[in-house]
């Protein structure tokens, strides 16, 4: 098997979870990085590669087969425009971009360059949203009557430098946190044919810390949920599937079906290896999912079929809109 040669953007908390998770999958190796010197260079030293001041000239020296975005939000643009114009694939962590114009543009690119262009949704590469799909598409229990998806964390006060409180520059909480849900949703059942929210937060606050969704289908809807809360709220992630015959449940109890007369099925969700991220995440096995089938798409020439193209400008499109309304 050939080696993929990887150079990771960003020596912060993505960029390192990546590079754990490159040291786990065969036939790849990260070479390089790039970062300011100050995070960068003591970075790159610790991980045993090389450190570039740019992402032109790291893929220049080291050939490389994929460039790696792990930077903030507001930079995703420049870094993958960048990335492309050298001539690699390359993934970005999620949001692609915080303005559907500019997701366009950054895929219209890379198809001129002939490369491949991949969006970090970790959540596609869990069992069970994996198990979810199945059932969705199965109708094992029948057709979906109805969803809930709710994802509330205490404010992210830890963010170095207060940019995820920036507008412009995070996309605040539609794009930082509703984004992974809004993804499954859109994955599940395609675009909505319409919507409704409303947010809250306290006063004086430049974001709101609160909002609920509503996506109407043609045969359902689906609500959501996203929070910071300005309290010290523990992070809470779950979703709640009617299905004609069945309510299927994701929580803190595992991934438990209630059918219609019959005894609650639980389904195996149990990673063959976790991996310990180092922020505040629980170990897991779902970014080196998430990363070996963005290798092998690299290795076929063929984009995603797992978070698509037409996903994520859905996606980014309906947040955008959401974003514009909530002030």
């Amino acid at each position: 098997m050939e080696t993929l040669k990887i150079g990771i953007v960003g020596a912060g908390g993505m960029g390192s979870v990546h590079f754990n998770n490159y040291r786990h999958i065969e036939g790849c190796q990260v070479v390089g990085l790039v970062d300011v010197p100050e995070y960068g260079r003591p970075r790159a030293k610790e991980w045993g590669v090389t450190y570039y001041e740019n992402i032109r000239e790291m893929v220049k020296a080291e050939k490389l087969d994929l460039v790696d975005v792990c930077t903030p939000t507001f930079l995703h643009k420049t870094h993958v425009m960048q990335a492309l114009e050298a001539g690699t694939n390359v993934i970005t962590e999620k949001p692609i971009a915080l303005h559907l114009a500019d997701a366009q543009e950054m895929y219209a690119l890379a198809e001129r360059q002939g490369k491949l262009l991949f969006v970090g949704q970790v959540l596609q590469f869990t069992k069970e949203v994996e198990i979810l799909h199945e059932l969705v598409d199965s109708q094992r229990f029948g057709k979906v009557l109805d969803a809930l998806f709710e994802r509330l964390s205490a404010c992210p006060t830890w963010i170095k430098n207060g940019w995820l409180f920036d507008k412009e520059k995070s996309g605040l909480l539609p794009f930082d946190l509703h984004i992974h849900d809004l993804d499954v949703i859109v994955s599940l059942f395609g675009a909505p044919q319409s919507y409704d929210f409303s947010c809250s937060g306290n006063t004086g606050k430049t974001y709101k810390e609160h909002c609920r969704f509503i996506y109407q289908f043609a045969e359902h809807s689906v609500a959501a949920e996203a929070a910071w809360f300005n309290a010290n709220f523990p992070f809470t992630t779950r979703w709640r599937v009617y299905f004609e015959r069945a309510v299927v449940v994701n929580d803190e109890k595992g991934l438990i079906a209630y059918p219609a007369g019959g005894e609650p099925i639980v389904f195996d969700t149990e990673e063959d290896e976790k991996i310990p991220t180092g922020i505040n995440l629980p170990p897991t096995g779902m970014f080196k999912a998430e990363l070996s089938h963005y290798l092998e798409c690299i290795r076929r020439g063929e984009p995603s079929k797992r978070v698509s193209k037409d996903q994520v400008l859905t996606v980014i499109g309906l947040l955008e809109e959401i974003l514009e309304s909530t002030n």
